[in-house]
């Protein structure tokens, strides 16, 4: 039997006490932010990518890494696996190509901006931190 290609990928979301780390995409509209994500390479961990795409999107560190949830794409191959982790240290340097800010949101700031589709991963991810702020 045959069985398809699929190219994995990680998406994450950095959290930091109240807020959250999130991107605007070169690919996207004005004033939408997302989740960082991005291809794991061959002979690295999903964790070790979440570090690297992390680092180079963006230019922070993170600790905490955990596992939340995953969700094929149909990009037409990819399988992504969700993420959250800490933010650990470093000023947010986006890398000007694929990445061309990234802005740190309290949960009202999130009102102000286009996020994700809700079936997205990247929109459950946002959603679950969302959820873990109400008192």
């Amino acid at each position: 039997s045959a069985y398809p290609r699929i190219s994995p990928c990680i998406i994450t979301l950095i959290e930091d006490g109240d807020r959250i780390l999130l991107g605007h995409n070169a690919k996207f509209t004005p004033n939408r932010f997302s989740t960082l994500a991005g291809f794991i390479d061959a002979g690295e961990t999903a964790e070790q990518a979440v570090k690297r795409e992390v680092r180079e999107e963006v230019g922070v560190e993170i600790s905490g890494i955990r596992y939340f949830t995953s969700q094929a794409w149909p990009f037409p191959d990819s399988f992504m696996m969700g993420f959250f982790a800490d933010y650990k240290s470093g000023d947010i340097v986006p890398d000007g190509r694929e990445i061309l800010e990234g802005r740190w949101f309290t949960l009202d700031e999130l009102k102000h901006v286009e996020l994700p589709p809700r079936f997205a991963i990247s929109r459950r991810l946002i959603d679950d931190w969302v959820l873990r702020q109400q008192p």
